[in-house]
C-alpha cells in the first residue's frame, strides 16, 4: 500500500523568507500562506504595538532628561547613601529594548502586512516584548515615585522639538498609506475598507491640525527677542570641577559666567563654608579622616577639622559628570588638592572679578550652638570678606526684615514662587526657581512686573534657547563651558514662515496619499480584469509540477510497453501497435 503525500512548493524568494525568519524564527524555504492571522496573533501586534508607543515615550523621557541626570543621581545618593550613575543602567536598557522592538519586531510586522503575509511572532520574541513592556512599566512607576517632579520635561522640551516632530510624525504617517492603501484594495468586504481608511484618515487629519495647538516661545519675531540671558555657575563649573571648591568658580568664572550660586552651611565653631550635601560623606574624604563622624551633619565639625579633608579626590574618582578625561595633567593635580571652601574665601575672589554671588544658606540643626545666629554670622562674615553689598543676591526668608536693615544694599531674592505683588510687599525683586516652576506666560508676567527670573538647573542648549526666546534674565548652570557655545537660540522662527512650513508639509502629505491610494486602486483594478482574479501563484507552480510529473510517468509506461512487446527502437510500426495496444 503507498501513502500519498501532498505535493509541497515552495517558491524562491529571499526577501519574503528573511522576512518571516527575523519575525517568527522560520528560516525554511518559505511557502506563502493566504491563511488569516488569527486573534492570538492579532492580540500580541496589539501587545507589541502598546510596547512600542511606551518605549518611544521612555526613550524620549530620558533622552530630554539628559539636562538633570546629576539630579537623578544626587535623589539616588540620597536614598541609598551610595553615589553611582544610575543612568548608565537605565539607558542601557532602554536603548536595547528600543533597539529590538521597532527593528526587529514592528518593522517586520508593517513588512508581513506589506506583502499580505499571515503573522506568526515566534515564542521567543514573545518573552522578548513581554520582558521589554514589563521593564517599562517598572521604570515609569519607579521615576514617578522618586522623581516625578521630571514629567514636567517632556512639555518644556516639546517646546523645543514639536515643530519638527509633527514633520517627521506626518512623514511616517503618509508612508504608511502605502500599506493601507494596499490591504484596501485587496480586501474583499467593504466594512472592513471603510474602517480602515476612516481609521487612517482620522490619523492623518489629526496631524495635519496638531501645528494649531503646537506652542513655542521660539516662534516669534527675532525683532521681540530679548538679550542673552545671564549665566551662573552653580556652584561653580561644577562639571569641570569639584563643586563648591575655589578651582571650580575659578573655572567658571573663566567661562565669563556672570554670578556664582553657592549652598553655604554654618560650622560648629560660626564660620560659613560651602557644602552642598548635609553630611560631608560624598564629597570629601571624611571616612578616611573621621570614620566615626562620616554620618554626622556638617554643621557639627569645627572649621579646623573642615580644613583637614580633601574636597578634591573625590571627582576625580567618581567622575560624575564623565568629564576627568577632558583635564590635563595640571588640572588633576589641582584638583586633587581642594580643601573644603569658606564663604569668605569665595567673597574675596568674586569680589576681585565683580561677579554676583547668589547665596543659598542652610540652618543648621536644633542642637547647633550657631541655631539662633546664623543669619548674624553669615552677614559678618559677608561683611569682613569687603564685597559690596550690590553683589550679593540674598535668598533665605528667614528674618529678612532685620536683614534689610543691617544690610540695605543686599540684592532680595526669594525660593519661593509668589505673585509679583507679594514679592513687591516684602522689597524682593528676584525670584530663584527650578526651570519647570515657571511657564512662558508667568516669566513674561514677572519680567512685565519688573521681576528677575533665575531658573535653575540649565545644562542643556535647547533648554536655555527655549527660556531665552520666553525671556529669562538668568539661568544657573552645571555647565556653563556648554552655554558658552550658544551665542543665539538654536532655531527661531516667524510665526508666518511656521504657518507656511506646516501647510506647505499637510498639502504635500495630503498629495502624496490621494497619489497612493489612486495608484494602487488603478493596480488592483488592472490585475483582476486581466482575468487573473484568481490569481495564486502556489497553484500555477502545483500545476507545472503535476504536468511535469504526469510527463514522467507517461515515459515510464511507453518503456513498460516496450519491453513488454520485444521492441528496442521507434518506428512508425511500433507506434501503430503502441496505439493498438
Amino acid at each position: 500500500m503507498v501513502k500519498h503525500q501532498p505535493l509541497q512548493v515552495y517558491e524562491r524568494q529571499l526577501c519574503l523568507s528573511c522576512i518571516t525568519g527575523i519575525y517568527g524564527c522560520r528560516w525554511k524555504r518559505y511557502q506563502r500562506s493566504h491563511d488569516d492571522t488569527t486573534k492570538w496573533e492579532l492580540l500580541w501586534s496589539l501587545i507589541l504595538l502598546f510596547t512600542f508607543c511606551l518605549l518611544l515615550v521612555w526613550f524620549y523621557f530620558w533622552w530630554e532628561a539628559h539636562n538633570d541626570y546629576n539630579e537623578f543621581n544626587w535623589f539616588l545618593y540620597n536614598r541609598y547613601g551610595e553615589w553611582s550613575d544610575g543612568t548608565v543602567p537605565i539607558l542601557a536598557t532602554t536603548a536595547a529594548g528600543f533597539t529590538y522592538i521597532p527593528c526587529r519586531c514592528r518593522i517586520f510586522t508593517l513588512c508581513h502586512i506589506a506583502v499580505g503575509q499571515q503573522l506568526n511572532l515566534h515564542w521567543l520574541h514573545k518573552i522578548g516584548v513581554t520582558a521589554a513592556l514589563l521593564t517599562t512599566i517598572v521604570g515609569v512607576i519607579s521615576v514617578n515615585e522618586t522623581w516625578g517632579q521630571e514629567w514636567d520635561i517632556i512639555p518644556i522640551s516639546l517646546q523645543a522639538t514639536g515643530p519638527f516632530l509633527h514633520i517627521g510624525a506626518l512623514a511616517t504617517v503618509t508612508a504608511l498609506s502605502w500599506i493601507v492603501a494596499g490591504q484596501v484594495a485587496r480586501a474583499e468586504k467593504t466594512v472592513f475598507q471603510v474602517v480602515v481608511v476612516v481609521l487612517y484618515l482620522s490619523v492623518l487629519l489629526g496631524l495635519y491640525v496638531v501645528p494649531l495647538y503646537i506652542t513655542s516661545p521660539c516662534i516669534m519675531d527675532p525683532e521681540n527677542l530679548k538679550q542673552r540671558p545671564d549665566v551662573i555657575g552653580q556652584r561653580g563649573a561644577s562639571m569641570l570641577a569639584p563643586e563648591n571648591t575655589m578651582v571650580s568658580f575659578q573655572r567658571a568664572l573663566e567661562m565669563n559666567v556672570t554670578g556664582l550660586e553657592v549652598d553655604v552651611t554654618i560650622s560648629m565653631d560660626g564660620v560659613p563654608f560651602l557644602m552642598h550635601d548635609r553630611t560631608l560623606q560624598r564629597t570629601t574624604d571624611v571616612e578616611k579622616v573621621f570614620p566615626d563622624r562620616q554620618m554626622d551633619d556638617a554643621s557639627f565639625f569645627n572649621w579646623t577639622d573642615l580644613q583637614q579633608l580633601n574636597a578634591g579626590q573625590w571627582f576625580l574618582t567618581d567622575d560624575p559628570f564623565w568629564t576627568v578625561h577632558t583635564l590635563f595633567p595640571k588640572q588633576r593635580h589641582q584638583i586633587a588638592n581642594q580643601s573644603v571652601c569658606s564663604l569668605e574665601q569665595l567673597l574675596k575672589l568674586a569680589s576681585y572679578n565683580n561677579s554676583t554671588v547668589v547665596i543659598r544658606l542652610r540652618r543648621p540643626p536644633l542642637a547647633h550652638p550657631c541655631f539662633h545666629s546664623w543669619i548674624n554670622d553669615t552677614l559678618q562674615t559677608m561683611q569682613q570678606s569687603g564685597i559690596q553689598q550690590s553683589l550679593v543676591i540674598w535668598t533665605p526668608d528667614d528674618d529678612r526684615m532685620q536683614v534689610k536693615k543691617t544690610a540695605p544694599g543686599l540684592i532680595q531674592a526669594s525660593l519661593e514662587k509668589r505673585s509679583p505683588q507679594s514679592l513687591h510687599q516684602d522689597g524682593i525683586s528676584r525670584l530663584v526657581l527650578r526651570y519647570n516652576q515657571a511657564s512662558a506666560q508667568e516669566i513674561r508676567d514677572f519680567s512685565q512686573n519688573n521681576i528677575k527670573l533665575t531658573l535653575f538647573s540649565v545644562n542643556e542648549p535647547w533648554l536655555y534657547s527655549v527660556l531665552w526666546c520666553s525671556g529669562v534674565s538668568s539661568v544657573s548652570s552645571e555647565a556653563p563651558h556648554i552655554l558658552k557655545k550658544v551665542p543665539y537660540p538654536i532655531w527661531l522662527m516667524r510665526p508666518k514662515e511656521y504657518c507656511m512650513l506646516w501647510v506647505s508639509a499637510d498639502l504635500l502629505s495630503f498629495a502624496v496619499v490621494i497619489g497612493i491610494f489612486i495608484f494602487q486602486n488603478y493596480h488592483m483594478i488592472r490585475y483582476r480584469t486581466s482575468g487573473m482574479r484568481s490569481y495564486n501563484p502556489e497553484q500555477i507552480m502545483l500545476s507545472a509540477a503535476v504536468r511535469r510529473s504526469s510527463r514522467d510517468i507517461n515515459v515510464m509506461k511507453e518503456k513498460l510497453i516496450f519491453s513488454v512487446l520485444g521492441v528496442k527502437g521507434k518506428s512508425d510500426s511500433h507506434e501503430d501497435s503502441l496505439h493498438q495496444f
